[in-house]
């Protein structure tokens, strides 16, 4: 085998991991488009455990700083496309070369599903954000919106109301579809305001966000509202689709783990991270678990 074992992914699951099996003394390949994960689009950090602040650019930047003063880490910019079953382990293909390894670590997190539409993508991490946990604290006493009416949408209005004067939530359908324990909290509020049968339409700006234009679906009639800001929370999509057929994953596309060891449904292979069926979605806890993951690695290749 080329490598003890393959850690598959840059942020701090992956991050964690490989230096994790690094210090163990085992033969390390590192690959990941990028360095950072979700925080890597994030303004400001303030929960990342040592850091009071921190942007999400010098988080992206100290991850790879960390991962590449590794003694003998191998690290590889390319994208993950397949793994296949081998004698004594598994290959692992990109879409420049193969590798095979004794154990693999799948901590590829997951992606925030987009609007796609205009004035998203230029704003992101500019006024659009997608995580209410890491940003919610830099929208104190702002005007902000809020699209997406189940869960992840109540728990991001959840996180803003100690922090935003007014909260708009804009949700495609006539009612939220939430628990009923956040979503009574929600109602209850004075600073949120729910639109319902909204469809957006634009983030609305030149130099910086000024505001959100969407359709009501009932009137068939444009409306404008002016913003500081706009929390995205249609959910996640994990980035798992080159395990589908192969590993055992919900029906949400979530590779389901071992609580306690983080292995797969294949022996030899952990997962940590978003992209995981564990609950909570945190750069602290996705690091601790690439931990797990690299520990459960060694003790597997040392049992071998």
């Amino acid at each position: 085998m080329d490598y003890d074992v393959i850690v598959l992914g840059g942020g701090p699951a992956g991050v964690s991991a490989g230096i994790y099996a690094a210090r163990k003394q085992l033969k390390t390949l590192v690959i990941s488009e990028t360095f950072g994960g979700q925080s890597s689009v994030s303004a400001g950090v303030e929960n990342w455990i040592g850091e009071v602040s921190i942007s999400g650019w010098e988080v992206a930047q100290k991850f790879e700083k960390h991962l590449r003063a590794q003694e003998g880490i191998e690290i590889r910019t390319e994208r993950v496309t397949g793994v296949e079953e081998m004698k004594g382990g598994y290959r692992v293909t990109t879409d420049t070369g193969a590798y095979e390894t004794k154990t693999i670590i799948v901590a590829l997190g997951g992606r925030h599903r987009h609007l796609d539409v205009p004035g998203e993508e230029k704003f992101t991490g500019k006024g659009v954000v997608y995580c209410s946990t890491c940003d919610a604290p830099f929208f104190r006493k702002k005007t902000v919106a809020v699209v997406g009416g189940g869960n992840s949408g109540l728990e991001a209005v959840e996180d803003l109301l100690s922090y935003a004067d007014k909260i708009f939530l804009l949700t495609h359908s006539g009612a939220l579809k939430g628990d009923e324990v956040t979503k009574s909290k929600v109602l209850q509020s004075e600073k949120v305001e729910v639109i319902y049968f909204a469809e957006t339409e634009e983030i609305l700006g030149e130099e910086k966000l000024v505001g959100l234009r969407y359709k009501d679906l009932q009137s068939n009639t444009e409306k404008e509202l002016v913003l500081d800001g706009v929390f995205i929370e249609i959910g996640m999509v994990p980035n798992s689709d080159a395990f589908k057929g192969f590993l055992d994953i919900t029906p949400a596309g979530e590779i389901r783990v071992d609580a306690r060891t983080f292995a797969t449904s294949k022996p030899g292979i952990f997962a940590a991270g978003d992209i995981t069926d564990m609950p909570y979605r945190q750069n602290n806890i996705s690091s601790g678990q690439g931990v797990v993951a690299a520990l459960s690695a060694y003790n597997y290749i040392r049992k071998a």
